[in-house]
């Protein structure tokens, strides 16, 4: 029996003739997400590059007329053209300009696959030419991954320790949750979702009496019967802790015995929070007009925290904004002064809901991995100061207590991913990414940023190759059989890198003699030391892949988060410096960024703009933007738009009604989107899921109308702090008025314009 693991499941495909006509979800799936269900119609859409293309300019001449890129049309190669060109180019600006010039843009994405992992195989080649600008960090978790080893621990230890649903379901009483824990989110893991377990989770915990606080703008982030909605301001989530934790202090509930032997910092934290270093005590009559939460209520909450068994969870949304490292920070310090952290069922997350494998009590093993290789260019950009790095070469910047500059780029390459997706306010990058002489793509789909690249390499899906299926701490590994045969001319990403060593002269040590099965085999054969680390017994390559999965057993007992470090810290010390958890760091305050102090606190945003808080949160119908082309993502738009929703109230207030198209605009650009209302979501608040694919009006304004919804066109790039540089696109202020115009027609689907050399006339 074949499968498939995709990034939100795994998937028997069906094929008749040759051609994939259906996918049914594995029979083991307790809730599967049925983004998977419609790829057949997704495979061989229009929007599938089909064949090498080079922008016309750039064919003619490469590095010529970067500002025509998303302007003027394709010209359809073969391989071996393309090839070339690539070759060439690579050769050219790394004799003119040096490796440091080159910039390896691919984002993790791309496949669930461990092998054909377009990220990994871009690096490992990129690596073999000599080297290139590599970014660090994730749009999706830039300041938490930055902040957390400083504190507590790495993001990717925490996450694959969390403490399993099964232990919460037996001894949590009750879970607050900052950004709920949307079961959207939860569809996906990287490396496939091979059992989801948030929605079969849920109802265990509500079964078993815990109770849930969500603490969110949106009613729909958390669905159990035993929920309490608690619709606080947008970006206030600090200010709310800090009235909390001033409770337990005033009150006498925090436990000094744990944070005594289990942390450093309290005394200085301590004296902001009571107001005896700045003035200001953190009350709850200080935070309710900041929160809109009321006073009377912050209180009771704190004291039912201390009085229960008590999970705190914060969502990932919540550190992708200005000062994004300040709630994961005091999660973890509310967490400490109840004194739970370490126990069954209490204690803290900092991502219960955000993808699928978080809380699943699996053995942290991530399954076989391809070797990138060493990268010689120590230059490097957090991921989400991409523009800035191409708009301001040279320039400096702070970065986690390093003072750097930008390099120069003149080449990008990118495998996997899309800019014209998860970076912000995309007419601002429309401007940077004229600035480099060349713009290599390669993808599946014509994405804007395929449209606006210089050549353009048409790689194949995860059911047109062999590949290994694994995600750290999930239930299955699996092997993923080809179904079907490449559309068009597309090749494995490993085949293109390997025909573009051979040209340039390294063909050996890139491919090591390997065709695609002998690295499968090899990389499965070399997870065999870290999985009996884990005592996972493997079977034979041969049997895997004759069975078509294997499972990973659970461990006997039951994950709690920080265990070990509770029962004896002088054993199992956490690797910050003081070797316990920081609730102030002097290595932070060393850093002297005033942005981002010694310990966590208040820090006023700028004031809006405009009156309306935009969300731009994960989707339903998709992962990010991957398959907003497929039949169950366009189902859900409104008039051909990405759907907003807003609440009646502010509707009303601007003549706007259910299934309207709107104009949705700010300082940094507009876009249209057509209009759902809820009663669900908080007045002066608007939710506009991210992964619309891009769609500007006019090719040649870069202040253009986007007409299809993509929220980037609004969000702020700008840097979380001088600490992580995370992205920033939650805080963001926007207004709406209603579209009465005729509404343009979407492109965003449709593959470019291609020349064609006009045909001589028979004389």
């Amino acid at each position: 029996m074949s499968y498939t693991a995709l990034h939100w499941g795994v998937y028997r495909p069906q094929v008749r003739d040759g051609r994939l006509e259906g996918m049914l979800a594995a029979e083991w799936d307790q809730d599967p997400s049925p983004i998977g269900l419609f790829l057949p119609e997704a495979i061989d859409s229009p929007s599938r590059i089909r064949r090498p293309a080079i922008r016309r300019s750039a064919l003619e001449n490469p590095g010529s007329h970067p500002e025509r890129r998303g302007q003027e049309p394709f010209v359809e190669v073969s391989w071996d053209q393309a090839l070339d060109w690539v070759a060439a180019e690579l050769q050219r600006v790394r004799h003119q300009y040096g490796n440091q010039a080159i910039f390896g843009g691919s984002y993790g994405w791309a496949s669930a696959g461990r092998f054909h992992h377009a990220q990994s195989q871009l690096h490992r080649f990129l690596n073999g030419f000599g080297g290139y600008v590599y970014s660090v960090d994730t749009y999706s978790l830039g300041a938490g991954r930055v902040l957390m080893p400083h504190i507590v621990a790495p993001m990717d230890w925490l996450l694959s320790q969390h403490t399993s649903w099964d232990n919460l379901a037996e001894h949590c009483e009750l879970f607050v949750a900052f950004g709920g824990l949307p079961i959207k989110n939860a569809q996906n893991s990287p490396g496939g979702a091979s059992d989801h377990l948030l929605r079969p989770a849920l109802e265990q915990l509500t079964q078993a009496g815990v109770r849930f606080i969500n603490i969110s703008p949106l009613r729909s982030d958390l669905e159990s019967d035993n929920s309490e909605w608690w619709p606080l301001r947008p970006g206030s989530d600090t200010a709310f802790m800090l009235a909390l934790a001033y409770v337990l202090v005033s009150e006498g509930l925090h436990d000094e015995a744990f944070l005594e032997r289990y942390t450093v910092g309290f005394a200085p934290f301590r004296d902001y929070l009571l107001g005896l270093s700045d003035g200001q005590p953190k009350t709850p009559d200080w935070a309710a007009p900041v929160t809109d939460i009321p006073a009377e209520h912050i209180r009771e909450l704190a004291r039912r925290m201390a009085s229960s068994r008590t999970m705190i969870n914060v969502a990932y949304g919540l550190q992708r904004a200005r000062h994004g490292e300040q709630p994961f920070w005091m999660t973890v310090v509310l967490a400490a002064l109840l004194g739970q952290i370490g126990l069954p069922g209490g204690g803290f997350g900092v991502g219960y809901g955000c993808m699928n494998n978080t809380g699943s009590g699996r053995k942290p093993f991530s399954g076989p991995r391809f070797s990138q290789g060493q990268n010689p260019v120590r230059d490097f950009i957090p991921v989400a100061r991409f523009v800035d790095m191409l708009l301001n070469p040279g320039a400096p910047f702070d970065y986690n207590g390093q003072h750097l500059h930008y390099p120069d780029i003149q080449l990008i390459y990118w495998a996997g991913g899309n800019a014209f997706h998860h970076h912000q306010d995309l007419n601002q990058l429309r401007q940077a990414w004229q600035k480099p002489q060349s713009i290599i793509v390669q993808d599946q789909y014509w994405t804007a940023q395929a449209k606006h690249a210089d050549v353009v390499l048409p790689a194949t899906t995860a059911l047109e190759r062999n590949d290994i299926g694994s995600a750290s701490s999930d239930r299955f590994m699996i092997a993923m059989k080809k179904v079907i045969e490449p559309v068009g001319e597309a090749r494995d990403d490993y085949q293109i890198f390997c025909d573009l060593a051979q040209r340039l002269g390294f063909s050996e040590d890139f491919s090591e003699g390997r065709d695609e099965m002998d690295w499968l085999r090899y990389i499965y054969q070399d997870s065999f030391a870290r999985a009996e680390e884990q005592n996972i017994h493997l079977p034979s390559f041969e049997d895997f892949w004759a069975e078509g999965r294997f499972e990973i057993a659970k461990p006997e007992q039951q994950t709690i988060l920080l265990n070990d470090f509770r029962n004896d810290p002088e054993a199992h010390p956490l690797p910050t410096p003081s070797g316990r958890i920081e609730l102030f760091s002097q290595r932070i305050a060393d850093f002297g960024y005033a942005d981002c102090p010694g310990h966590p606190l208040w820090l006023e945003k700028p004031a809006p703009t405009y009156p309306l808080h935009l969300i731009s949160n994960q989707p339903k119908t998709r992962l990010h933007s991957q398959y907003d082309h497929g039949g169950y993502s366009r189902a859900s738009k409104i008039q051909g738009r990405e759907p907003i929703t807003l609440n009646p109230q502010d509707a009303v207030a601007r003549g706007i009604a259910e299934g309207d198209v709107v104009r949705v605009y700010n300082e940094r650009g507009a876009l249209l989107a057509g209009v759902i209302l809820s009663q669900d979501i908080r007045p002066g608040v608007v939710q506009l899921a991210t992964g619309a694919w891009y769609d500007p009006l006019s090719a040649k304004d870069s202040q253009t109308l986007e007409i299809h919804g993509n929220p980037n066109v609004l969000t702020e790039d700008v840097g979380a702090s001088s600490l992580s540089q995370g992205c920033t696109a939650h805080t963001c202020y926007v207004d709406i008025e209603r579209w009465e115009a005729e509404l343009p027609e979407i492109k965003a689907f449709d593959p470019p314009a291609f020349y064609r050399e006009p045909e001589t006339a028979a004389l």
